[in-house]
C-alpha cells in the first residue's frame, strides 16, 4: 500500500477553519430618523480554554439553517473540488468511529460517503471530514488509514462538543440574562452544536436590531470551557461622548448661541448609555420642538475605545428674534395698529421675551409684556414659570352685543381697563420626558389686576346710562374700580393624538380661580370652570383623508362676590356661533356643548359641519347690574352652521357662517381647530 497518500487527515483548528470579522465603527451621517450602519456577515467558531481578545465591534453573523440534533445525513457529500484524474485509489476494508457517542456515531456513518468494499481517494476523505465538521457536533476531526490484510481500515477519531450546560453573556448592559436563557433554553442539555449555537447568536442579534441597538452584536471568538459553559462576548454600541457642532447655512462651523444645557437635557442619549436608534429618534423630536433649530444632524465616529461610538449632532440655528407690525378693523377697536417684538432664545436659555403694543381708533389700547423660562435649570420635573405685565384697555362683550344698546351717559360704549402684572408656574406630574405631553399637567399662579371702567377718552364712569355699575361696589358704593387678586390653578391631561389636528383621543381641563378680598372692592370670589373633548374616526364620506366627529362640553359656575366684567359671556366664534360675540348674554354659571363633524375637501382644504348650544341657567340676573338683562340677552342660545378649515403653516384658519334660533346669522374667524 501507499501508506504516504493516506497519512493521517484532519481538519485545522476551528479557529482557523472558521473567522469572525471586526470591523471599527464607520463615521456615519445620518438625517432626521436615519440611523442604519452596515452590516456584514460571517459565522463564529468556537475557542476552547483560550482567552479571546477583545475586538472592535463586528458585523453581525448570518443565520445559517438550524439543524435538529442530530441532523438529517446529506445525501450526497458536498464536494470540495475535483479529485486528479491520475489520484491512487485504494480498497477500504472497514471504517470505524471513536469518540462518538452511538448517537453521533450512527450521524458519522450517515454523512461520509467512504463504505468498506470500495475505493477511496485522499480527497473523499477530506469531503467526508468536512462533512462530519459541517453537523456541528465535533471540535475535532481526523481521518486515520490502517492498512489491513484485507486492506485499508479508516478511523474516524473525533472530539465533541461537550453537553451545553450555559451560556453567558460579558459586556452587556441592555441584553440581560433572562433573555439569553430564553434564546438558548431548547440547547441546554444537549450536545453543544455549533450550528444551533450560530442561530442562538443570530437571535441575540435580531433582538438588538429589533429593539433598535443597532450596534449591539455578539463580537470575537465564543468561548466554551470544558464544563459545557459557552461565554460570549457583545459590543452593545455604548456612548462614550455626545458633541455639539454648530454650522451655518453654508455648513461651515459657526458661533455657538444656544448653550449645551439646553439641548442636552431634551436627550435621553448620554455617555454611558447604550446607542438606541428610537431614543435618538425621539431626541431629534423634542429638539425641533423648541423651534431653535432649522436642522439637527447625527453623526457616529468611533470612540477612544473601539467598543463604544461618539455621537455627533451637527446644529444649524434658526433665528428666533422677529419684529412685526399689522392694521387692521374691527367692530370694538375701529381700525387699529399692532406692533409686537419676540426673542425665544433670550442669551442662548431659550428663554422668551415678548412684547405687544395695539392700539384702535375707538379707544381700545392693549400692551403685553412676559418673559417665560421654559424648563427652570436643573429641576428634574420640566417646570416653567411665566412673568408678565399688561395693560388692556377693551370694549367687553359684557357691555355690548345685545338688542338694545346700553351705553355711558355720554353716549360712548363703556370700556374696562385692567393693569396688572401675574406669576405662573407650570409642570407636567411626571419626569419621564416621553410621558410629558400626555401625562396631567399643573398650573398655579397669582394675578393683581387694578380694573377701572373708563370711556374712549380715558374718562372714568363708575355707571352705564341706566346707572348700573360697571365695577364690583365697594360697600355699596360704585366708584369705577376694583382691586382684584386672585390665586389661580388648573390642570389638563391632553390624550388627542395630535394637538393641532386631533382625530381621536380626548382632553380635559379643569380650573380654579380665588380672589383674595384686599384693595378696593375687597372681592371674595371663586370661579370653577371644567372643559372635556373627545374624538372619534369616523369615515362617513368616501374621500381621502381623515374624518372626525368631535364633541366638547363646558361648564362654569362663580360663588361669592361677581364683578359684572367677571361674569361667564356667551356667544361668538368661541362659544354659540351664528351669535355675535356675546350676544347671548353674560351670567353666574353657564353650561356649552358642541358637536362637529370634520372632513377633508381637497389639498389643504377642509370642511365642519356643526352645532352648538349653551344656556347661563337663568343667572343673568345675579350679576351686579343686569348687564345681560338690560340689553335684552336672551340667556341661552342655539347655532349651527358650516365652515372652511384651511391648513396652513400658522395652523389652520377658521371660517365659519351660522344661523342661530332666533333667525340671525354671523360670519366667525379664528386660528385652530376651537377645541
Amino acid at each position: 500500500m501507499n501508506n504516504e497518500l493516506f497519512s493521517p487527515v484532519g481538519m485545522p483548528s476551528m479557529g482557523s477553519a472558521l473567522k469572525t470579522v471586526g470591523v471599527a465603527i464607520a463615521t456615519v451621517a445620518i438625517a432626521l430618523g436615519s440611523l442604519s450602519p452596515s452590516r456584514g456577515q460571517e459565522a463564529p467558531t468556537l475557542s476552547q480554554n483560550q482567552p479571546a481578545a477583545t475586538p472592535a465591534p463586528p458585523t453581525p453573523p448570518s443565520p445559517e439553517p438550524v439543524p435538529e440534533s442530530p441532523p438529517a445525513a446529506p445525501s450526497t457529500p458536498a464536494p470540495v473540488g475535483q479529485p486528479p484524474a491520475d489520484e491512487p485509489k485504494v480498497l477500504i476494508a472497514e471504517v470505524v468511529v471513536e469518540g462518538a457517542t452511538p448517537e453521533l456515531e450512527q450521524l458519522v456513518y450517515q454523512v461520509i460517503s467512504t463504505r468498506p468494499g470500495s475505493t477511496t481517494t485522499r480527497t473523499q476523505l477530506q469531503q467526508d471530514t468536512n462533512a462530519i465538521f459541517a453537523t456541528g457536533f465535533f471540535a475535532d476531526v481526523n481521518a486515520v488509514p490502517r492498512d489491513t490484510p484485507l486492506g485499508v481500515r479508516i478511523t474516524f477519531v473525533v472530539r465533541p462538543y461537550p453537553v451545553l450546560r450555559a451560556v453567558q453573556v460579558a459586556g452587556n448592559q441592555v441584553l440581560t440574562q433572562e433573555k439569553v436563557n430564553e434564546i438558548f433554553a431548547p440547547q441546554i442539555g444537549r450536545t453543544l452544536n455549533l450550528r444551533e449555537l450560530q442561530a442562538g447568536i443570530e437571535k441575540i442579534n435580531t433582538f438588538y436590531r429589533d429593539n433598535g441597538y443597532i450596534l449591539g452584536q455578539v463580537v470575537g471568538t465564543p468561548q466554551v470551557d470544558p464544563d459545557g459553559v459557552v461565554t460570549l462576548q457583545v459590543a452593545e454600541g455604548v456612548v462614550e461622548q455626545v458633541t455639539y457642532r454648530f454650522l451655518n447655512k453654508e455648513g461651515e462651523p459657526t458661533k455657538q448661541r444656544t448653550r449645551d444645557f439646553v439641548i442636552s437635557r431634551e436627550m435621553d442619549t448620554q455617555p454611558g448609555v447604550v446607542l438606541n436608534q428610537k431614543t435618538v429618534q425621539a431626541d431629534l423630536r423634542r429638539l425641533f420642538e423648541l423651534g431653535l433649530f432649522e436642522d439637527v444632524q447625527v453623526a457616529l465616529e468611533p470612540g477612544q475605545d473601539p467598543r463604544k461610538v461618539n455621537l455627533i449632532l451637527n446644529i444649524k440655528e434658526r433665528n428666533t428674534g422677529s419684529v412685526s407690525a399689522g392694521a387692521g378693523y374691527s367692530s370694538a377697536a375701529g381700525l387699529f395698529g399692532t406692533v409686537a417684538f419676540q426673542q425665544n432664545n433670550l442669551f442662548g436659555r431659550n428663554w422668551k421675551l415678548s412684547a405687544e403694543a395695539q392700539g384702535g381708533t375707538e379707544g381700545e389700547f392693549l400692551f403685553d409684556l412676559s418673559f417665560t423660562d421654559p424648563w427652570i435649570k436643573g429641576d428634574p420635573y420640566r417646570t416653567s414659570y411665566t412673568v408678565s405685565a399688561f395693560n388692556r384697555l377693551t370694549v367687553p362683550y359684557t357691555f355690548s352685543n345685545g338688542p338694545i344698546d346700553v351705553r355711558l351717559a355720554n353716549g360712548d360704549f363703556p370700556r374696562i381697563n385692567r393693569l396688572g402684572t401675574a406669576l405662573f408656574f407650570t409642570r407636567p406630574f411626571t419626569k419621564d420626558r416621553d410621558q410629558v405631553r400626555t401625562a396631567w399637567t399643573g398650573s398655579l399662579g397669582l394675578q393683581y389686576q387694578r380694573v377701572t371702567s373708563l370711556d374712549g377718552g380715558f374718562t372714568r364712569f363708575n355707571t352705564d346710562a341706566l346707572g348700573n355699575c360697571l365695577t364690583f361696589p365697594d360697600n355699596g358704593v360704585c366708584r369705577g374700580f376694583n382691586d382684584l387678586f386672585t390665586v389661580q390653578a388648573a390642570i389638563l391631561r391632553d390624550l388627542r393624538n395630535d394637538p393641532l389636528r386631533p382625530t381621536s383621543g380626548q382632553v380635559i381641563r379643569l380650573g380654579v380661580d380665588q380672589s383674595l378680598p384686599i384693595g378696593a372692592g375687597s372681592i371674595l370670589m371663586n370661579r370653577v370652570r371644567g372643559s372635556y373633548s373627545f374624538y372619534i374616526p369616523v369615515k362617513f364620506l368616501r374621500i381621502e383623508g381623515p374624518q372626525t366627529f368631535a364633541f366638547n362640553i363646558q361648564a362654569g359656575n362663580i360663588f361669592g362676590d361677581l364683578p359684572p366684567y367677571e361674569s361667564f359671556t356667551i356667544g361668538g366664534a368661541n362659544s354659540v356661533r351664528g351669535w355675535e360675540e356675546g350676544a347671548i348674554g353674560s351670567g353666574r354659571a353657564f353650561v356649552q356643548g358642541t358637536v362637529e363633524y370634520r372632513f377633508p375637501i381637497f389639498n389643504i382644504i377642509g370642511g365642519a359641519l356643526f352645532v352648538d348650544g349653551a344656556s347661563l341657567l337663568g343667572t343673568q340676573s345675579s350679576v351686579p347690574g343686569q348687564p345681560g338683562i338690560v340689553r335684552g340677552k336672551p340667556g341661552e342660545g342655539l347655532g349651527y352652521g358650516a365652515g372652511l378649515r384651511v391648513n396652513t403653516p400658522l395652523g389652520n384658519i377658521r371660517i365659519d357662517f351660522g344661523w342661530n334660533n332666533q333667525g340671525g346669522s354671523a360670519f366667525s374667524f379664528g386660528i385652530g381647530e376651537r377645541f
